[in-house]
């Protein structure tokens, strides 16, 4: 019941990011964004919901019908089973076996997005969802080493004292978990998977009403659990802390939307090889040879 429960409240929360984000984008572009509707605008995402369910279910006409819809709950189904362990979180869970669950499960993300391109039979969505994945497995790398380290440092410290706040000796670690969640999600200034002028809208291009909102919600609960993650291993020792964390990490990538311009694509790949993953190995090197 608990995860259930969880699951109706993020729905929710992604509704109400959704107008954060455009509320922080319209200051960022110096007018007021949503403020019609109700107090501060708080309907418009309900009513965007709404409209969208409204919409006519198209499927294109070359696309393989049953992959293209099944590819869509695989999409949705990897960030709910990635919100299953946060009812668990609390000081007395075995963190360990936790991340390692959040390292295997998030890992299946790509073939959604792999699937999503190839059902669409659409070249755009193709080149859109080819890029996502290279994207996704080349910063999913280092992130995974970040998160190890985090495994390999509360096999050895289980304090209460200090199971939470080993920002405080590794602020490294924290950055590149961060930028890595920005990457892997695919937004700015890395949003190479959904470049208008190239690509349309990468490789959702094809989806529509119902299949739009599964896609759309997917991404928000990632980008929500990342930052959820982000705010747990790095800033939290409780609930409270944890969603204030969560609160600080959306802003900033919302706020890295409307300030930062698109990278190149080769220069995303040199980060993730040449500079993250050697910097997360080093980070590696340095904590257990000092343990």
């Amino acid at each position: 019941m608990v995860p259930v429960i969880t699951l109706i409240l993020i729905m929710v929360a992604v509704a109400f990011f959704t107008l954060l984000e455009r509320k922080v984008l319209g200051y960022i572009h110096l007018r007021n964004g949503p403020n019609k509707p109700g107090p501060l605008g708080v309907p418009v995402p309900f009513a965007d919901a709404i409209k969208l369910f409204m919409k006519e279910l198209n499927y294109p006409s070359l696309s393989n019908k049953f992959m293209f819809i099944c590819v869509s709950v695989l999409i949705m189904c990897v960030p709910m089973m990635l919100w299953y362990v946060v009812p668990l979180y609390s000081l007395s869970a075995d963190l360990k076996l936790m991340l390692i669950y959040v390292i295997a499960v998030s890992s299946v993300g790509v073939y959604g997005t792999l699937g999503a391109g190839w059902s669409s039979n659409s070249k755009y969505c193709m080149i859109g969802s080819v890029r996502a994945v290279a994207q996704t497995i080349s910063y999913e790398v280092s992130m995974t080493v970040v998160i190890l380290l985090s495994v390999y440092y509360f096999y050895y410290d289980m304090s209460v004292a200090n199971q939470f706040s080993y920002i405080s000796w590794n602020m490294m670690a924290f950055l590149l978990f961060s930028v890595s969640v920005l990457a892997e999600a695919n937004r700015s200034p890395f949003d190479f998977a959904e470049g208008e002028s190239e690509l349309v809208s990468g490789f959702n291009t094809e989806y529509s009403s119902v299949l739009f909102v599964i896609v759309f919600l997917a991404e928000y609960m990632s980008i929500l659990f990342m930052s959820a993650m982000c705010s747990m291993l790095f800033l939290s020792a409780s609930y409270v802390e944890m969603v204030v964390g969560l609160v600080c990490i959306g802003f900033f990538y919302v706020w890295a939307r409307g300030t930062l311009p698109r990278f190149r694509y080769d220069q995303l790949m040199y980060v993730a090889w040449k500079v993250f993953l050697p910097m997360s190995l080093l980070l590696l090197t340095v904590v257990v040879v000092t343990s």
